[in-house]
């Protein structure tokens, strides 16, 4: 039968990736395998995720994870290489847009294998940052490029890239609609905004770091704030102690943070997957970047961008809460790891 070899490594993919592997496990015609990159290696960060969400067990973890943007890319792409001339598989699919998706995505082009590329299309016009980079050259790459919005399908024409591209909506929509089911009412009696941070352009500065931290320390709420590993060693080493509004914890599952945004007044965060949880379970957003990838969410007035400055978080704040979030964005209809396994099944 012929195999489709998924190439995950970070926390968005492993969620990304229980939907379409849910759907790959009824087909009659393909065969799924599943490659961990080592990227996110913490239990916390890794192995719950497998667990809770029921991802099929990787066929291997390479084990590359930690060190500089380029080492560790070129480790993955090594490794990935070296796995794809043993297991040869048709189709080669990548999430998103972290190291462990571009390396998948250089291994399998120099190697004439197929690649498909979930969540392409999408671009914040900042290349100074890793994600950005990754996620051009992988569209670039790819053989099939599924789209989660017309935006995206935009950009890639924008760039000359109109064959093989699929618009099939949000596979994060069709993960928080099959686990909702799961949330709780209200589960916390005290109100609090949520905030999560952890981009190499936030954390690896700290006048930046400082500067997020003390917008953060000026917001008259408590803020819950799971921290990312890459940002508890950060602040250790800016030897940084946070303001006591902001209340620490460890990394949670997936469900635990789908609750915890449930429970949440507002959604502070650098992450792009949580932007989009936070409109899909109806929560007001504010970015703690200079840009986002999707810019659908600030035009519906869903989320702001506020960056970096203490002001502009607290302003951003401000403008958003209380705002109510209503569903119109065309992020799909929850089915598009059904559209993106079909179409997979029509080119093998």
């Amino acid at each position: 039968m012929p195999e489709v070899l998924t190439i995950v490594g970070a926390r968005p993919q492993f969620v990304k990736a229980a939907a379409v592997s849910r759907v790959f496990a009824k087909s009659a015609s393909l065969q799924e395998s599943i490659v961990h990159t080592g990227q996110h290696f913490s239990p916390e960060m890794s192995d719950i995720f497998f667990r809770e969400l029921s991802i099929p067990e990787p066929i291997a973890n390479l084990g590359v994870g930690g060190g500089a943007h380029g080492a560790t890319t070129g480790k993955m792409l090594a490794a990935l290489e070296e796995f794809m001339l043993r297991h040869q598989p048709d189709w080669v699919l990548v999430y998103g847009d972290t190291n462990s998706t571009l390396a998948g995505a250089l291994a399998a082009s120099k190697l004439h294998i197929p690649v498909a590329h979930v969540e392409a299309g999408l671009r914040s016009y900042n290349r100074k940052t890793s994600e950005e980079v990754n996620r051009i050259l992988t569209d670039h790459l790819s053989s099939g490029l599924f789209c989660p919005t017309s935006n995206s399908v935009r950009c890639l024409e924008a760039e000359g890239i109109t064959t093989n591209v699929q618009l099939v909506g949000d596979v994060m929509l069709d993960a928080v609609k099959f686990y909702q089911k799961n949330l709780q009412a209200r589960t916390s009696g005290e109100n609090y905004f949520l905030c999560t941070l952890h981009r190499a352009e936030n954390v690896d500065y700290k006048d930046r770091l400082d500067s997020i931290t003390t917008g953060l320390g000026a917001l008259e709420h408590r803020v819950v704030f799971p921290i990312h590993p890459r940002t508890r060693k950060r602040l250790k080493s800016y030897s940084m102690t946070l303001p006591p509004n902001i209340e620490v914890i460890d990394p949670v599952s997936y469900l635990s943070m789908l609750q915890l945004v449930n429970d949440a007044d507002l959604i502070l965060t650098d992450s792009g997957g949580l932007q989009k949880e936070a409109y899909f379970l109806g929560k007001p957003c504010v970015t703690l970047r200079d840009e986002t990838e999707w810019v659908e969410l600030v035009d519906a007035g869903a989320n702001v961008l506020a960056g970096s400055n203490p002001e502009s978080i607290v302003a951003g704040v401000d403008r958003m809460l209380g705002v109510p979030v209503k569903s119109g964005i065309a992020f799909g209809d929850g089915n598009a790891a059904g559209a993106i396994v079909r179409h997979l099944e029509g080119r093998v």
